[in-house]
């Protein structure tokens, strides 16, 4: 398929795509707002800088955009011994200067990587939402599936710590509806 803008167009479209407030974005924060999830956005102190930030889940949420950070991209290699990728269904790399879009995303990949490392290694819950997942379809599916994982992120955080009551067997327990031998 052929390119129908000129180079100064192409050029000023791909200026125009900003990384805040995508339309993917909105729509996740937007769900989570009305379902009663707090969150801050694009947090600076937390690494990587995610999208979503959750304190209360400690997780991160990271909503991609597919052409991005090549979702279901998968490497090959091209007789001339070039690694590259080959497309993937929501995840097109143009053949115009093929060479550069191929190493900007492999570069993005690398980054996003190493970011769900260190939040890891610091204790931070990691959620990719993609933006092939919010389609109309697939948008309720995707998002019970998000609010899943953060409550049960939450009942990781906050029961781990809880040890259980142990009755000793020959102590009586009383029962709620039974006489105290209290006096009040």
């Amino acid at each position: 398929m052929t390119d129908i803008m000129n180079p100064a167009q192409r050029h000023y479209c791909m200026s125009q795509i900003r990384s805040r407030n995508t339309k993917p974005e909105l729509k996740v924060r937007q769900w989570l707002w009305h379902h009663g999830y707090r969150y801050r956005l694009n947090v600076k102190s937390v690494p990587g800088k995610p999208d979503i930030v959750m304190r209360k889940y400690h997780t991160a949420i990271f909503v991609n955009g597919c052409f991005w950070h090549g979702h279901g991209l998968t490497p090959n290699s091209s007789p001339n011994g070039e690694e590259g990728f080959e497309n993937s269904e929501c995840c097109r790399i143009p053949e115009t200067n093929r060479e550069f879009w191929v190493n900007k995303i492999r570069r993005n990949q690398e980054r996003d990587q190493r970011n769900y490392q260190v939040l890891h290694e610091n204790g931070w819950q990691v959620l990719v939402v993609w933006e092939c997942e919010l389609k109309p379809k697939r948008m309720e599916e995707t998002m019970n599936r998000v609010e899943l994982q953060l409550n049960d992120f939450f009942l990781q955080l906050h029961t781990h710590n809880r040890k259980p009551i142990l009755y000793q067997q020959d102590s009586e327990v009383p029962i709620a509806a039974e006489e105290s031998s209290y006096n009040i």
